[in-house]
C-alpha cells in the first residue's frame, strides 16, 4: 500500500494520507527548475486534470525532488503558472529524505525494469503513477508520451466504474 506521509503543499497546508482517503490519484516526482522532462510531464498532468476537473474523487500529487529550492512560494507560483486547481492538484515539499524514501519504497518511482537505482542517485523519473482508493498502484505511465497519457485517462475512468459497482 502506498503511503502519502506528511508534506506541505503550494498553499502552505499540511497534506497527508487523510487528504487522499477514498480518492483515486496520480502521483509524480518533479522539480520546478527542470529543463528536461518535467515541463512535458506537468503539461500532461494538466491535461489529465482537465479531463477530471469536475470530479472531486480524482486528485493529483506532485512531489518536488529538490525541496531545498522548491519552497512553498516557488511551488505556489509554479502551480499557478500551470493552471493547477487548488485542492485538486497538490505540489508538495518536505524533507528530502522523506520524499526520496516514499518515491523509492512506496511508489517505486525510479526503478528501471525492476532494478532499483542506487539510493544516492538523484531522483528523476518520467513516471506518472495511478493509485486507487485503497492506495494500491494500478498503473505506471510515461508522463512524456501522449499515448500513455490517453491510456492513463482511460484507466482512471475504468477505475471510477469499478468503484461504482
Amino acid at each position: 500500500m502506498v503511503r502519502v506521509l506528511t508534506f506541505i503543499n503550494q498553499n502552505g497546508m499540511t497534506i497527508d494520507e487523510t487528504d487522499f482517503n477514498d480518492k483515486i490519484y496520480v502521483a509524480d516526482f518533479f522539480f520546478t527548475s527542470c529543463g528536461g522532462i518535467c515541463p512535458k510531464m506537468t503539461s500532461n498532468m494538466a491535461k489529465i486534470q482537465e479531463a477530471f476537473k469536475g470530479d472531486d474523487k480524482v486528485l493529483f500529487l506532485s512531489h518536488s525532488v529538490t525541496p531545498e529550492k522548491d519552497s512553498v512560494a516557488v511551488l505556489r507560483e509554479y502551480a499557478r503558472s500551470v493552471g493547477a486547481i487548488s485542492g485538486k492538484w497538490h505540489f508538495v515539499t518536505g524533507p528530502k529524505e522523506a520524499i526520496y524514501t516514499i518515491a523509492r519504497k512506496s511508489y517505486f518511482a525510479d526503478e528501471d525494469l525492476g532494478q532499483p537505482v542506487n539510493d544516492s542517485n538523484f531522483l528523476h523519473s518520467e513516471n506518472l503513477i495511478l493509485v486507487d482508493k485503497k492506495r494500491r498502484i494500478r498503473g505506471v505511465y510515461k508522463g512524456t508520451m501522449p499515448l500513455d497519457v490517453k491510456r492513463l485517462i482511460a484507466d482512471i475512468s475504468i477505475l471510477k466504474l469499478e468503484y461504482q459497482q
